[in-house]
């Protein structure tokens, strides 16, 4: 995939109206629909006033939960979770739906911005349609919840037609939602068929450091893969033993490779399934000449709990009725050591369960350890990317992606949609 991608200041915006696809997915509470984290409405920011600066008139856009814009869709869901299918009224689905308004995010984005953010009623009808012909340069809207539309999620090229519609004759597609440019959809990938598409600034970040680590790593690249399962990381190892130098595996996922090498794992996460992939990929590792870093010791507890008791034992040799929860000390030397020298490092994953106190020391000493080299270092989303800010040590890393699934299927080498459609440079 080319990473070199025309970006906002490629293209001339002044007098313009831009449909820009953010990533307002955000979390709210559920009691009050209150946003309870912005962060993803303030990574827009760069990009929204660089526009409204340069006199484009803004049609911002995003998804917001999982919505299920079909009233019947929704009956046979909730039917098929248990649900009494007579109690399902079109008055709940409605309230549904009414939940995953955009107005929170509207009025958040207002303040940030310190202006008035129009919110349209709908997506591509009539109200959408009146308030992008009344937009003026330096104005921003929000178009309705686009996944109130049934097209969206199926890339429905009539909706995508309809979205880019509203940006009138000479309009420009930005797209700045990294989170959902894995996705196919409508207003991530089908709208480049009628607009001019290229990047903001959020996604030129990531295409320059995730893309040039794979691209083009500053050596040596050591990557850290950590997490539950090696199921969802086999397309990430595969790709990663063609180019890292080191990888380093921890989190629940090390179990099934302890037990593949013929260890006992007690009652640790495993996936008995994967056990003849996690010996080829040892065997890969060889052959590619690739140093691949198992744990040499484990923190195990009694039982998943913060306050379980705990012992530190060698990789492989966990009795029944324990479970491991954490890379142990000698594992965290290693690990440290490895990262130390490394020109990059990209980390997907914590070491163990860091949600406890008691079991966050594998992947706080590894955070630590990325704090103090001089490496580039790259935080692939989700999980690790929640530990790295949790633990403090977020203003010490070069890149925190603000993708999981995409930084995960980016770093598989797979091909982005959202970034494919986007023009080259």
């Amino acid at each position: 995939m080319n990473y070199n991608k025309k970006t906002v200041k490629d293209v001339d915006v002044k007098g313009k109206k831009v449909l820009l696809r953010c990533d307002f997915n955000v979390p709210q509470d559920k009691a009050t629909g209150a946003i309870t984290d912005d962060k993803r409405i303030r990574a827009a920011l760069p990009t929204i006033q660089y526009l409204l600066d340069q006199g484009a008139a803004v049609i911002a856009c995003s998804h917001l939960g999982k919505p299920e814009p079909s009233f019947d869709k929704w009956v046979k869901k909730q039917s098929e979770k248990g649900k009494d299918p007579a109690s399902l009224t079109r008055e709940k689905w409605e309230k549904t739906l009414e939940a995953l308004c955009m107005e929170p995010v509207a009025k958040r984005l207002s303040e940030l911005l310190g202006k008035n953010v129009i919110l349209s009623g709908d997506v591509v009808g009539p109200d959408a349609q009146a308030k992008a012909a009344a937009l003026q340069s330096g104005e921003i809207m929000l178009l309705q919840n686009t996944r109130f539309e049934k097209g969206e999620t199926k890339n429905d090229p009539e909706l995508a037609k309809a979205m880019a519609g509203l940006t009138g004759a000479d309009g420009v597609y930005v797209s700045d939602a990294f989170g959902a440019v894995h996705r196919a959809h409508a207003s991530t990938a089908g709208v480049a068929a009628y607009l001019p598409a290229v990047s903001g600034f959020l996604i030129q970040k990531e295409l320059e450091f995730i893309g040039g680590a794979l691209a083009d790593p500053k050596r040596p690249l050591v990557a850290i893969l950590g997490g539950a399962k090696v199921s969802s990381k086999i397309g990430v190892i595969n790709n990663l033993l063609e180019i890292a130098d080191i990888i380093i595996i921890g989190g629940g996922m090390a179990y099934t490779f302890a037990k593949a090498q013929g260890g006992t794992v007690g009652d640790s996460l495993l996936e008995s399934d994967w056990l003849d992939y996690c010996n080829e990929m040892i065997s890969k590792a060889q052959s590619k000449g690739v140093k691949l870093l198992l744990p040499l010791d484990t923190v195990i507890a009694d039982k998943f709990a913060p306050d379980a008791n705990s012992q530190v034992v060698k990789n492989g040799q966990i009795p029944d009725g324990w479970q491991g929860l954490d890379i142990g000390p000698e594992t965290v030397k290693a690990y440290c050591e490895a990262v130390r020298d490394a020109g990059t490092v990209i980390w997907n994953g914590p070491m163990g369960v860091f949600e406890f106190d008691k079991f966050a020391v594998g992947t706080k000493a590894v955070a630590e350890a990325l704090s103090k080299t001089s490496a580039i270092t790259i935080i692939g989303g989700g999980d690790s990317a929640a530990a790295v800010q949790q633990l403090g040590y977020a203003d010490q890393m070069t890149h925190i992606s603000t993708g999981g699934g995409a930084s995960l299927e980016f770093m598989e080498g797979k091909e982005l949609p959202g970034v494919a459609c986007l023009l080259d440079k």
